[in-house]
């Protein structure tokens, strides 16, 4: 299912898109932003690519922005746990940040999430990433925990 916010598409990533992806295997029509994918989503892409079967709903994304070029990823580490709570990742190649594309992915990636079961969702970044903190508060969530490494934060659905 494709997510519409004012300024991004996210389209769902398949296994044989991810591995595409992995590979740089760039064919008509996928528009990567040159500096896609970003090292930090190859972790990702290679599990999803190795996997005989994803979750419909709560998978990967591609993130588009306005122009239609893939500048980023979101991805949900799988569908709501026991308790409703769903736990995401996101990411933007380096020229699509500080416009407030990360923020709107968030915002409507957790949006469709809800409608589709999930209560609560929480995220984890680097304590030294300010910018994704800035993201994640303005998406709503919540400082829910620091560690050395590590800040977690929340948000009810």
């Amino acid at each position: 299912m494709i997510i519409r916010t004012e300024r991004t598409t996210l389209e769902p990533i398949s296994p044989a898109l991810a591995r595409r992806i992995v590979e740089r295997d760039e064919r008509d029509g996928d528009a990567w932003h040159p500096e896609y994918p970003f090292a930090d989503e190859l972790g990702p892409l290679r599990g999803l690519a190795e996997s005989t079967v994803s979750d419909p709903i709560f998978t990967m994304y591609l993130i588009r922005d306005a122009d239609g070029s893939a500048v980023g990823g979101l991805g949900f580490f799988g569908p709501p746990d026991s308790d409703g709570r769903v736990e995401f990742g996101y990411g933007l190649v380096p020229a699509a940040r500080g416009v407030g594309l990360g923020t709107e992915a968030v915002v409507g990636a957790l949006s469709f999430a809800a409608a589709h079961g999930a209560e609560r969702a929480a995220a984890e970044t680097d304590v030294t990433n300010v910018a994704s903190q800035r993201v994640l508060l303005k998406a709503g969530l919540a400082e829910t925990g620091r560690t050395a490494t590590t800040v977690s934060f929340a948000r009810e659905l």
